[in-house]
């Protein structure tokens, strides 16, 4: 069975359950349980016969063997004492609740997934129909989950760029539900596979993923989207940690780090005042190891991002727009980076490829770089792939082919051999070079820097279809009354 019949046919079971109140991402934590106790089960017979941890009470049998009121207090007390076991099995479990209230209905998903023998599935069946099903959660936007999933065309154009190594190790202090780690796997797996070693495919599986993730349904996806994608096992200890990477310096220094940190400007903290209520207060992170002390998120994830970086390890990282204009923090750190790393290349991405509406972003790609008096940053090169470009995510998603050019002017491996497509006799071209200097001259040291015609002002004959144009206005419309709710949050946190 492919991947897309299995999405289908796991995922129509799921509109039944919304008649009961339950929604995508609660029904993808209940299947993540389902899953991973059946693979477990699968995993302790022969050939593999492996100890998975899993005590005989609490094994996929005794839920296959309960119906009814008894099947629904078994799970829930099955959840409960699986949270505590040790490794990969207890952080999978942790804090799980049972969010199926119909016992039939319950009896009839564990059946769904018992008829499929999953650890003879190949690898990449298994990922993709994971990965199917949290892009299909993502799509609920009422539920926000599409803020932990960044669009899979980006993240690939990205990895593709940075091109890692096998015997190297990947970071993503924000990691969601993985999409970094396991694009970067497949880059390895199709570029390097076949001539890696029985060591290096170890490597690959148990120590070059590390990450933190705080949202633990989140984490719980994560972890469960790696083991599918046979990203380490069972008796494993997590490489996935639920602390605040923010909170401190890691000593752990890695070769890449490939991020999409959380859209939010500030830096807050749920808290319960005098009267007994809940509100959000702001904060800061005060760190020795950090340039500007801000408690605007970005600002802060760019800095920390700098740090885990080894002398020559390469970082892409996603960034909202306020990270290239804002003045006082937002000038120290980008004046930092370009003097203390190499930051070569910039992408503005268009709107409408994000889940979250509204979002302006770009991709930054930087290289650590041992100390020294001199700026390491010579120039930067921007690729335009906002300017008269139009995408939105039902009628034009973001695909593959799309950023295609984009890497080929990147040049991955090749970056001395770059060449300017824009030029006076071409001023329609997207990928230009600005020098150091032209860039520290800039007020703030900006680097919101555009330069081709907006077309959409006066062309009339090159317009989107209507139907374009009115999700556009839908999308800045709800982008603009999400800025007002983070306005309103920050004045009751002031109040």
């Amino acid at each position: 069975m492919n991947a897309e019949n299995l999405v289908s046919r796991v995922w129509n079971f799921c509109h039944m359950l919304r008649d009961d109140g339950v929604s995508y991402g609660d029904y993808l934590e209940q299947i993540t349980y389902l899953i991973f106790l059946k693979m477990a089960d699968e995993y302790s017979r022969p050939p593999w016969g492996r100890d998975v941890g899993i005590p005989e009470a609490y094994n996929w049998q005794s839920l296959k063997a309960r119906k009814g009121a008894e099947l629904e207090g078994h799970y829930i007390e099955l959840l409960r004492e699986l949270g505590q076991a040790r490794g990969m099995l207890g952080q999978i479990f942790t804090k799980a609740q049972n969010k199926i209230q119909d016992p039939a209905k319950l009896a009839r998903l564990i059946q769904l997934i018992d008829d499929e023998t999953w650890v003879m599935l190949d690898a990449e069946v298994k990922g993709d129909m994971y990965e199917g099903l949290l892009e299909r959660n993502a799509q609920d936007t009422k539920s926000g989950a599409g803020q932990y999933f960044t669009p899979r065309p980006l993240i690939r154009a990205m990895v593709e760029c940075v091109q890692p190594q096998p015997e190297k190790t990947i970071c993503d202090p924000a990691c969601g539900t993985g999409g970094f780690f396991l694009a970067a796997y497949d880059y390895i797996k199709a570029h390097h596979m076949a001539e890696m070693t029985a060591e290096q495919k170890q490597a690959l599986k148990h120590h070059t993923f590390y990450g933190n993730e705080i949202v633990p349904s989140a984490r719980r996806m994560c972890l469960m989207n790696l083991f599918l994608h046979n990203i380490g096992d069972i008796g494993d200890e997590p490489t996935i940690s639920p602390t605040d990477a923010l909170l401190a310096e890691q000593p752990r220094k890695h070769d890449y780090v490939l991020a999409n940190p959380p859209f939010g400007k500030k830096s807050t903290l749920t808290i319960t005042n005098e009267a007994g209520e809940q509100a959000r207060e702001e904060f800061e992170y005060n760190r020795q190891d950090f340039w500007a002390t801000t408690s605007n998120k970005q600002l802060n994830f760019v800095q920390h991002i700098r740090t885990l970086l080894k002398e020559h390890g390469q970082a892409a990282v996603v960034v909202p727009d306020n990270v290239l204009f804002e003045g006082g923090a937002g000038e120290t750190v980008r004046r930092k980076l370009m003097e203390t790393t190499e930051l070569h290349t910039i992408l503005r991405l268009p709107t409408g490829i994000f889940y979250a509406h509204g979002v302006k972003a770009n991709v930054l790609f930087f290289d650590g770089r041992p100390g020294r008096a001199e700026p390491w940053t010579d120039a930067v090169w921007f690729y335009d792939y906002r300017t008269n470009i139009h995408h939105t995510l039902k009628k034009k998603p973001l695909r593959d082919e799309h950023l295609r050019e984009f890497i080929e002017c990147y040049k991955p491996g090749a970056r001395h051999q770059r060449q300017a497509t824009w030029s006076e006799d071409n001023p329609d071209g997207r990928w230009r070079c600005y020098s150091r200097e032209e860039i520290f001259k800039r007020d703030k040291t900006s680097l919101d820097i555009f330069w081709l015609r907006d077309q959409s002002l006066g062309d009339l004959d090159n317009l989107p279809e209507p139907d374009e144009i009115a999700e556009e206005i839908i999308e800045n419309l709800e982008a603009g009354l999400e800025s007002f709710r983070g306005v309103l949050s920050e004045l009751q946190a002031e109040r």
